[in-house]
């Protein structure tokens, strides 16, 4: 996405001159039989999938000279639809002004500085970073934001997450360090929506889809649905998955990953890039980046290009946390295509945090980063056990202007939001083998990645908070309940004169922020500061 929001800009800068997380359909087109994917290599490509228990797969094969091949393995379906060559999968990821610039604009361009495109809308919590940074820092993931994904929840627009960005913390300085960072995404859709007088669904259609002939790419899981060839998504275990985004959550989610395509469209794509921006003897982009991976509850995707040697491939799955074998599919693929023997990967190309697309389980491979590592040690303050606090103290409503409110209740709760919650915990919990034995604390918080909060008590005043989705009822044929944690953060109480103030989050990034470097107390320090505004013994 972060490619196509690139793309739309240079639109936007000519003369007012990203895929990234995709959806796949399944093309009514036959396997061709092509010259790199041969009958050997495809019978080592469905053993992977044997493996890894990957349900789908659809691949494109991109020469710059020649016809693409395209390849397709297993179903889209739990019914056992077989994977055509395309599969719309959910990788919205890979962008005229109408409305006038602003008065103090003269031009748009990479150099812009966000202020002067969004008075009145941008501001960050850090004064120098929101008075400098420009379009270039928002793309190249240097604005010194953390990710903060779930602070944003399913009715949000893109509007109200850039106003929400004053309240959240920085982890680093402008330009200091490289963070990946989804909300920039958002940013820039919202400047494309503004300054184009179009949402920016419609203005990919029609300068980027509609141009390439890309005819099986939407935005719109509706639309994606009414063909027929809409592929579902699995867990890493082989559980069948809603589709992660509603058509009320892509105006939101279209800029950092809301493409809905096909192997066959995506080839175009790789075709125009290979091209250098041309398509039929037009111009359509300038020529940039090579490669970007993809990754929502359900689907990874990979889509790349070799500019040197005039090829590119596309590899969809239709499994969530699939990262390393499509990594491994495709490097097979390549060595094929360029007549390679190159030695296996390194296992830390193997390794991989569940669902990268989330950036507090976010880790690519390719992440350019020299960081301090930390353990997650928070700096304990007023430490008390709850022998001395009862943990029905840690229970009640938390505030934090950026994130919004979070009620937690302990296993007795008596409130109805509390019997439901512990409800739909004791279902999915019933189902497992074991559970934790600690204390714990529970809450619903509907955000676009998750749906609850498990928080677990490891000592003192620190919990570990396990995001997660929890499916009570099952999905699909398989109605036995389930839970699909997404990642976990260690968060620490803090406690004065016997009640409790508030807590703040740790670890969102997994290294040393420099608000940790430089900071003492557990409220200072933390990524994310949460206040108790409510306590109730019924919770």
């Amino acid at each position: 996405m972060a490619k196509l929001l690139s793309i739309a800009l240079g639109f936007l800068s000519q003369p007012f001159t990203h895929l990234y997380q995709l959806s796949f359909l399944a093309d009514s087109v036959g396997v061709k039989n092509g010259q790199v994917v041969t009958s050997e290599l495809s019978s080592s490509i469905q053993e992977t999938l044997d493996t890894w228990n990957i349900t789908g797969l659809s691949v494109a094969v991109v020469p710059r000279y020649g016809e693409p091949e395209f390849h397709s393995w297993g179903n889209m379906t739990e019914d056992g639809d077989k994977t055509a060559l395309g599969i719309l999968m959910d990788d919205y990821d890979n962008v005229r002004n109408v409305t006038p610039l602003p008065p103090a604009l003269s031009e748009f361009n990479w150099h812009t500085l966000v202020q002067d495109i969004l008075p009145g809308e941008w501001q960050l919590m850090d004064e120098w970073a929101s008075k400098k940074a420009n379009m270039k820092d928002l793309l190249s993931h240097v604005s010194g934001l953390a990710g903060h994904d779930l602070s944003y929840g399913p009715h949000d627009s893109p509007k109200d997450d850039i106003l929400r960005m004053r309240y959240l913390r920085p982890a680093f300085e402008l330009r200091q360090h490289w963070s990946y960072n989804n909300k920039m995404f958002t940013a820039v859709t919202h400047i494309i929506e503004t300054y184009s007088a179009q949402t920016y669904t419609s203005f990919v259609e029609d300068r980027i889809f509609t141009p390439l002939g890309m005819s099986s790419s939407t935005f719109s899981p509706a639309k994606a649905g009414t063909t027929g060839r809409f592929t579902q998504g699995w867990t890493s275990d082989g559980r069948l998955l809603p589709e992660c985004f509603t058509e009320e959550m892509i105006p939101l989610m279209a800029g950092p990953g809301g493409v809905i395509s096909s192997a066959v469209d995506m080839s175009k794509w790789v075709g125009l890039w290979l091209n250098k921006g041309m398509h039929d003897n037009v111009t359509v982009i300038p020529l940039s980046i090579v490669s970007h991976t993809g990754s929502i509850p359900g689907f990874s995707t990979r889509v790349s290009f070799l500019p040197n040697d005039n090829i590119g491939v596309v590899v969809f799955a239709n499994g969530r946390d699939k990262e390393a074998p499509v990594m491994n599919i495709f490097k097979r693929i390549i060595d094929a295509a360029l007549d390679l023997r190159s030695k296996p990967l390194p296992l830390m190309f193997f390794i991989f945090i569940p669902n990268p697309f989330h950036l507090l389980a976010y880790h690519r491979f390719s992440k350019p980063s020299t960081s301090e590592k930390k353990p997650i040690t928070p700096l304990h303050e007023n430490v008390v056990s709850l022998e001395v606090v009862a943990l029905e103290e840690f229970s009640g409503t938390y505030t934090n202007a950026g994130y919004g409110a979070i009620t937690f209740c302990t296993p007795f709760g008596s409130s109805s939001y509390c019997q439901d919650v512990i409800s739909n915990f004791t279902t999915v919990d019933g189902g497992k083998s074991s559970a934790p034995q600690s204390a714990q604390l529970f809450a619903a918080w509907p955000r676009i990645w998750i749906s609850h909060i498990r928080g677990v008590h490891l000592s003192g005043n620190t919990f570990t908070f396990e995001y997660t989705s929890l499916f009570p009822e099952g999905h699909g044929h398989n109605r036995t309940p389930f839970e699909t944690p997404m990642s976990e953060v260690v968060v620490e109480f803090v406690v004065k004169d016997g009640k409790v103030v508030g807590f703040g989050w740790f670890g969102l990034l997994d290294e040393l922020t420099e608000r940790e470097r430089t900071h003492t107390t557990v409220k200072d320090r933390a990524e994310v500061w949460f206040d108790c505004c409510l306590h109730s013994g019924s919770l």
